[in-house]
């Protein structure tokens, strides 16, 4: 075998590697279902402003959508405070998504509960509660952590995942907003959300 043949020969074997490499990639890579996490689901829940809120009132927009409860001591407040501010300083991106926030504490956040307490943040926030079993389903399908916790006053409140799930256009997770992210970092997520779709 000359030298040529033996150069032409590792070339070869060398690009068939590569191109098995790349398929295995591509294989391993592509975009499921539910997107590059098999997180989301349907949203069928009853709206803050009455009647039920589905995927179809988010009208094929991206979305970022948060789990928490109005008597959140911390975590909520501070989160949809945040949202309120990034909403603020996407200025017309800003319609081109919608945040939705889900109360996993249906026993006390009624529609109108849910009403009151957004209120205080910004107005294009969606509050969305439900049925204990809605709640369960839709918690299932983003992989939400939460449950109730005694207090000493014989009350209760919630432990619950502290991530805002960013989905694109298509309803597939794309990221996450993790609680008290760098401003500067959260604001550019959302951006690209809203650019991208």
């Amino acid at each position: 075998m000359t030298r040529r043949t033996r150069v032409t020969a590792w070339l070869a074997a060398a690009l068939v590697a590569l191109g098995l490499s790349a398929a295995v990639a591509y294989m391993l890579t592509r975009n499921q279902p539910g997107g590059i996490a098999d997180i989301g689901g349907p949203i069928d829940l009853a709206s803050m402003n009455g009647g039920r809120f589905t995927d179809a009132d988010i009208g094929g927009k991206p979305y970022a959508i948060f789990f928490g409860f109005t008597r959140c001591p911390n975590v909520c407040p501070t989160t949809l405070s945040d949202l309120t501010l990034d909403l603020d300083q996407l200025g017309p991106l800003a319609d081109k998504i919608q945040v939705v926030f889900v109360s996993v504490d249906p026993d006390r956040d009624t529609p109108a509960t849910m009403k009151e307490y957004l209120s205080a943040f910004d107005p294009r926030i969606m509050g969305v509660t439900g049925t204990p079993d809605e709640i369960a389903a839709i918690a299932k399908d983003y992989r939400v952590f939460y449950r109730k916790v005694p207090t000493d006053s014989g009350d209760y409140t919630m432990d619950h995942t502290a991530s805002v799930y960013l989905m694109n256009a298509k309803g597939h997770f794309v990221g996450t907003l993790a609680f008290e992210e760098n401003r500067d970092t959260q604001l550019a997520k959302l951006k690209k959300l809203a650019e991208n779709g």
